[in-house]
């Protein structure tokens, strides 16, 4: 299993059209690639002026997948986040290789 984060800090001034934006296109349309199996959309916490900070975690089935989607969708998806918010925001990219699960005993 793959995590594929995206950590994105934006302009406070444009955070709530940007939730909306990932919400409603930008999400959805990632997990119509038929690459991820799950997405979560979280808040980062202990922000800096001026900027909110989200991490979008997708959940991939393996590695080959992933580069799938890094080949044949990422580009464009990333353009269309690019074109609309340029300037607002700052992003980086984690990849993540689970190698162990751990849940409670019940």
């Amino acid at each position: 299993m793959i995590l594929y984060n995206v950590t994105v800090s934006i302009d406070s001034s444009f955070s709530e059209e940007w939730l909306n934006w990932m919400r409603s296109t930008h999400i959805p349309e990632v997990l119509e690639t038929g690459c991820f199996l799950e997405c979560r959309l979280s808040k980062i916490h202990g922000e800096e002026d001026g900027g909110r900070s989200y991490s979008i975690l997708y959940l991939c089935p393996n590695q080959e997948t992933l580069d799938h989607y890094q080949l044949h969708f990422a580009p464009e998806l990333q353009a269309s986040h690019t074109k609309l918010f340029e300037g607002k925001f700052a992003a980086f990219r984690t990849y993540l290789t689970v190698i162990e699960e751990f849940k409670p005993c019940r």
